[in-house]
């Protein structure tokens, strides 16, 4: 606890920084931005990918990167994690849960601190199975695990493992609604150029609405391994009107969907996408594969519109299905803005109080 009445609960949240632009640093960046004035609880960041001041010339060199990265992380969790009442670990999973998420664990246990798993990736349950006891026995260490989706804690539940829904949040006053009476086919896609967010399947879809429509435009903001390859697949497939905007700020990005007007995804692998939650606040309508936790936010044909997971011309006639009926898009619309209620701030904030301060009461 803290050491009397008038001083702060300390929460140390480990959690990749802004530097590395994803859905954890973006949620973990927020949650401590939304605690900033708290009158009993301040969150602070330990990133787990610390910055390499004075060793920048190994940057390009990735088992010594890695291991330089790992001993700093560790050399601030050693020297840092004992002043703080609580520790908040952000954590995917595989290799990444070994790396990032067992060293804050150990430390804590070590030095007697309450510690909370924030579980973050669609991945679970192939970690969960192929890790087998390392991942399941390290997690019952934890003193609660927290994932951002139902669909996450029914796939621990297959594993016997009791976790709580604490919902991702979206900033309301940042990304606003815009009424759009009348659809234009001016798309965006916005996940990170990794294999299992499939922006190939996207741009595919993309070729078959410009084959409907001529003048259809399509935004691609992201970054990762796949760009070079996505980049020639849309020189490939002939794809008019593409703009890849490459990595976008997060205060940059509301202007990005008010610049569209229909949202499309198409991952292969996915939990609770911020992407999405953010398309409901501005007021465009989603069109997505169904991948993993994606049914659980966006109930087809009521707010959203789903397509099986690699089936590109299904997303693409799903797209033009939303172009040709104004009244399923208005509708479509409502309803989904409607659901960012439960993904706002002033709904959220008591629950990670509430977690915070029970652990602290243990």
């Amino acid at each position: 606890m803290a050491d009397n009445a008038t001083d702060k609960i300390k929460v140390a949240v480990v959690a990749p920084s802004m530097e590395v632009l994803g859905g954890q640093s973006i949620q973990a960046n927020r949650l401590i931005d939304a605690f900033a004035k708290d009158e009993e609880i301040e969150l602070t960041l330990i990133p787990n990918n610390p910055r390499l001041k004075y060793f920048s010339f190994i940057q390009n060199i990735r088992i010594l990167r890695t291991l330089a990265t790992s001993i700093k992380f560790w050399w601030l969790l050693a020297t840092r994690l004992a002043a703080y009442d609580l520790v908040h670990v952000f954590s995917s999973g595989t290799t990444s849960y070994v790396i990032s998420t067992l060293p804050p664990l150990f430390v804590s246990k070590f030095f007697g601190k309450h510690v909370i798993l924030d579980y973050h990736t669609g991945e679970a349950e192939e970690h969960l199975r192929n890790w087998g006891w390392l991942a399941t026995s390290s997690m019952r260490e934890f003193d609660a695990i927290v994932v951002p989706s139902q669909f996450l804690v029914d796939v621990f539940a297959e594993f016997k493992l009791k976790a709580e829904s604490i919902f991702n949040f979206v900033e309301a006053e940042k990304f606003i609604f815009r009424k759009r009476e009348t659809l234009k086919p001016a798309f965006l896609s916005n996940r990170t150029f990794e294999k299992h967010y499939n922006v190939a399947s996207t741009l595919r879809a993309f070729k078959k609405i410009q084959e409907k429509y001529s003048d259809a435009q399509l935004i691609v903001a992201g970054f990762g391994n796949e760009e070079a390859e996505l980049v020639a697949l849309a020189r490939e497939l002939d794809l008019k009107n593409v703009e890849f905007i490459g990595k976008v700020s997060q205060d940059e990005m509301p202007s990005v969907y008010d610049s569209a007007d229909i949202y499309l995804n198409s991952s292969v692998v996915d939990n609770m996408p911020l992407s999405i939650i953010e398309a409901f606040s501005c007021g465009l309508p989603v069109v997505s594969s169904n991948a993993g936790g994606i049914p659980y936010i966006v109930e087809d044909g009521e707010t959203g519109l789903l397509a099986h997971k690699n089936d590109h011309a299904a997303l693409a006639q799903q797209a033009c299905k939303l172009l040709e009926n104004r009244e399923l898009a208005r509708k479509i619309i409502e309803k989904a803005h409607k659901e960012c209620v439960k993904y706002r701030w002033s709904k959220i904030r008591y629950k990670w109080r509430s977690l915070y301060l029970d652990l602290l009461n243990r």
